[in-house]
């Protein structure tokens, strides 16, 4: 597990033995999976589990400001 980002009390997260398509997992008080390029080829919200509206939006919003260069970051961690 790779810290790649931290802001705003949310901790994102690439797991090294994980699995395409390339996403990341942003833990705060919960925690949510986020595809890197969904179905319309922008971060797409996977699942959420037991974080509060608020915080996944600040989630979508990180990633989305920061897709690539998580993109980046997941093909080197998975090369």
């Amino acid at each position: 597990m790779v810290t790649i980002f931290r802001a705003n009390g949310l901790r994102v997260v690439i797991f090294s033995d994980d699995h395409e398509p390339a996403h990341v997992h942003v833990f705060g008080d919960g925690q949510v999976k986020i595809d890197l390029a969904g179905t319309d080829g922008k971060p797409e919200l996977v699942w959420a589990e037991n974080m509060k509206r608020s915080d996944v939006r600040r989630a979508m919003k990180i990633v989305t400001e920061q897709r690539a260069a998580f993109l980046t970051r997941w093909r080197a961690i998975h090369e």
